[in-house]
């Protein structure tokens, strides 16, 4: 599971603000699938770059792509990952975010735990939310001030 960091948790949040409100969400599309939103957010690329850059790899989807990653390559869409990465987050954790499938974050849904389908945008929405929230949890407690 990823790192909790409130950069992290304010780009999951964002992320599911932009698709709650009706961005371009299409599941098959590298730029507008969960991972593309999440790279939108966070580089603040355009879809079409996001996939195009995507498809340089010749990987069919974001677990590939995450198998595939490395920092030295030259890949525009392995810098587009760093930055996913620098934020805390693991390969597997693009692995799950396109799948809707982190047991932990499933648990975490408000009503309690069911399966996501990956290609509806409310169930992306719902699982970004749950793992923003899931890491807030995590977070280590700040020390209290002193007055």
């Amino acid at each position: 599971m990823a790192t909790s960091s409130p950069a992290l948790v304010v780009a999951l949040r964002t992320t599911a603000a932009r698709l709650a409100a009706g961005a371009a969400y299409q599941w098959g599309h590298l730029g507008q699938c969960n991972c593309g939103h999440l790279v939108q957010t966070v580089c603040g690329l355009p879809q079409r770059d996001i996939h195009a850059w995507a498809l340089e790899r010749q990987c069919d989807d974001w677990d590939g792509l995450a198998a595939e990653y490395c920092p030295t390559s030259g890949h525009r869409i392995d810098e587009a990952m760093a930055a996913l990465f620098a934020l805390g987050l693991s390969r597997d954790d693009l692995g799950h975010l396109e799948r809707l499938d982190d047991p932990t974050i499933l648990a975490a849904l408000p009503g309690g735990p069911r399966w996501l389908r990956r290609n509806d945008r409310d169930d992306a929405v719902a699982y970004l939310r749950a793992w923003a929230d899931v890491l807030e949890a995590r977070a280590p407690a700040r020390p209290a001030r002193a007055a």
